[in-house]
């Protein structure tokens, strides 16, 4: 059983408050131990009985009346409403009108986008890397949601920052294949490139006219403790982003 105390931050956005949202922190007592602090994936080698027992208090410690609904993430564009109650589905996203429904996400670099409008009519929440990106995961997540573009808020949560995102051509290019204004969140370095993954979803967000958009400055990289880092330690844990509606 994990004894460090759960943590998380949560999106500054102008949500109302029956809108939950909040991204958990890793926590890491021992940062070199690829799975040590909370980590919530029950694919990364994980011992089962750790991942069994961080749902668990994360379940206990939000007051959740049913768990999150985990998706099986492929990197794609599947978005998934969430009307009924089911295990686990293959989708980068999931949205629901129905209160108490906790949409998630798993992310160690990729970026957790919380959607939602100013009325929390409804929540959404996509796992945006760059394949997902590219795959056109934030225009079928605006496309699926019940509010238009214009009606919606958005926030871009932890993600791996530009410093230390180093790309090659062949990503580079499907990363502006949308639009090759793109390219300005793509700095050169030799034969690579390093990419600003947080100003790239930002960028398509306000082309898609959503009505707020902002991200988080926080780098997954950058903090071994706090955050997972797929980049940074290959083979690891996960942090979970979560949004429901709870009045």
């Amino acid at each position: 059983m994990n004894s460090t105390t759960l943590r998380w931050i949560q999106p500054d956005w102008p949500a109302p408050l029956h809108v939950h949202a909040l991204t958990t922190e890793r926590s890491a007592s021992r940062p070199e131990d690829r799975h040590d602090g909370f980590n919530f994936a029950d694919y990364v080698q994980d011992a089962p009985a750790n991942v069994v027992a961080n749902r668990q208090i994360l379940c206990k410690t939000l007051g959740f009346l049913h768990p999150p609904v985990w998706l099986s993430q492929k990197h794609g564009s599947t978005v998934l409403k969430l009307d009924h109650r089911f295990g686990i589905k293959s989708a980068d996203g999931s949205f629901t009108t129905r209160e108490h429904t906790v949409c998630a996400v798993l992310s160690a670099d990729c970026a957790p986008v919380f959607l939602s409008d100013y009325e929390g009519t409804f929540v959404a929440l996509l796992h945006v890397g760059w394949r997902g990106l590219a795959a056109g995961v934030l225009e079928a997540g605006i496309a699926v949601a019940p509010r238009t573009a214009q009606e919606m808020i958005c926030w871009v949560g932890p993600t791996i920052s530009q410093k230390h995102f180093e790309i090659g051509r062949d990503v580079r290019r499907q990363l502006i294949k949308n639009d090759p204004l793109d390219e300005r969140h793509i700095v050169p370095s030799g034969q690579r490139y390093f990419a600003d993954l947080p100003g790239l979803i930002l960028a398509r967000l306000r082309r898609m006219d959503v009505a707020y958009a902002e991200a988080s400055a926080e780098c997954t990289y950058a903090k071994a403790g706090r955050w997972f880092s797929y980049r940074r330690q290959g083979l690891c844990g996960r942090m979970a982003s979560l949004i429901w509606i709870a009045r």
